[in-house]
């Protein structure tokens, strides 16, 4: 079995990777350097498996992921008018969870022929999740999901990322699945998970695996459309055209070539990284993101051509921000203030919208840490420095589990 292990990992996080491997037809799998606890498997955790899916794996955000792009502009063309722009990107783009888009939009993803997967299960789930995927449509969520404008640092150029997946029909679509493994309907309310649960597996010889791997694509389609959505308000509110765009995953299972024989490689926060591959990954608020490209050589093989997808939490959110009662709107507890989060900002040159304490620079290690786990796998080819932030509010309810 080929595993690796980058970086240093709490008790917690190990003992999830290790069970990740010891259930079901598991080839090997990695443990990123930005590695942190999840639902059954651990955030920034690769599993390889033969003939089997791992929809626990995936997670509940289906396809979450990044979309950057280098426009045409440079910092001196925006410079001066930094608030109005975010001010801009805060209100035409909608934040948090269970935002519906005030725009409708059509899109060619609504006419795809695995949509009819919905209906194996019944016309009401097929007409639910479509539904709900037509409203959220351009719509980003909450938790660490963001729109963020950046400056390279050696040519002064203008970047712009944003980060989420498919958005409530993906997470209906992952409890629908594991309902369905567990014997119960696709709709019903799932009873007693915990982030200690082993994998559930579904076989890709089945009808039901087949199913979720349709179902599953149809949500990186979806997730691609919406990251397109988003970044095509954002250049129309900078005034700017795409000049390279760096579009990847980092929650979704792969049919990929290994050593010459066929696994389904789960990447649960980790970006694929194949030989040449860009990819973008993303640090805090207040630190570096980069554009990497994969190496063509052993250690990255060994690595199952997977990365880290940002700098990885080292305080929880509970920790950060306190408990909320969600009666009063009020947290208690945290050890990150608002004024903290707001100095560090401000020291940073950052145009913040929205993101609370849960989210500040504190509760993350810094990016260059977890970039030097993995040194020898990926290249840095564009350092980005943060100019702008927009997220969702400060007491936005978080409910996926990764």
């Amino acid at each position: 079995m080929k595993t690796t292990i980058f970086g240093q990992h709490e008790e917690g996080t190990l003992r999830q990777f290790d069970n990740c491997l010891a259930t079901g037809q598991v080839g090997g799998g990695v443990l990123c350097a930005d590695g942190h606890y999840g639902y059954s498997q651990p955030v920034g955790g690769v599993i390889a498996y033969k003939e089997q899916v791992a929809p626990s794996g995936v997670g509940y955000d289906i396809a979450c992921g990044n979309k950057a792009v280098r426009t045409n502009l440079v910092y001196d063309d925006i410079r001066e008018d930094m608030k109005v722009i975010m001010d801009d990107v805060a209100k035409r783009i909608s934040f948090g969870v269970g935002r519906k888009n005030k725009k409708k939009i059509d899109h060619e993803v609504f006419d795809d022929g695995r949509w009819d997967v919905y209906r194996t299960f019944g016309q009401q789930e097929h007409d639910i999740l479509k539904k709900l995927a037509y409203e959220q449509l351009g719509t980003v969520g909450a938790g660490n999901h963001f729109v963020d404008i950046f400056v390279e640092e050696a040519t002064s150029e203008v970047w712009v990322a944003n980060h989420f997946g498919s958005r409530g029909f993906g997470h209906k679509t992952a409890s629908g699945f594991l309902n369905l493994a567990a014997g119960r309907n696709f709709l019903d309310r799932a009873l007693g998970e915990t982030m200690e649960q082993l994998p559930t597996l579904l076989s890709t010889t089945t009808e039901l695996g087949q199913l979720y791997l349709e179902a599953m694509s149809l949500a990186g389609r979806y997730a691609y459309a919406g990251r397109d959505v988003v970044m095509d308000e954002v250049l129309a509110i900078l005034g700017a055209r795409e000049v390279e765009a760096v579009h990847n995953h980092h929650n979704f299972a792969w049919q990929e070539q290994h050593d010459g024989e066929d696994f389904i490689v789960v990447r649960k926060g980790a970006t694929p990284s194949a030989p040449n591959q860009l990819g973008f990954i993303g640090g805090s608020m207040c630190d570096t993101s980069v554009i990497v490209r994969g190496k063509d050589n052993a250690a990255n093989a060994d690595a199952w051509y997977s990365t880290v997808h940002g700098a990885g939490r080292v305080m929880s959110r509970t920790e950060a921000a306190g408990k909320m009662n969600w009666k009063t709107k009020k947290r208690r507890g945290g050890k990150i203030t608002p004024h903290q989060m707001q100095e560090a900002v401000q020291a940073y040159g950052i145009e913040l919208r929205g993101a609370g304490t849960d989210e500040s620079p504190f509760v993350y290690r810094k990016l260059q840490t977890v970039l030097d786990a993995h040194a020898d796998t990926i290249e840095v080819v564009h350092k980005l420095r943060p100019i702008g932030v927009a997220m969702a509010g400060a007491n936005e309810f978080d409910p996926y589990k990764d």
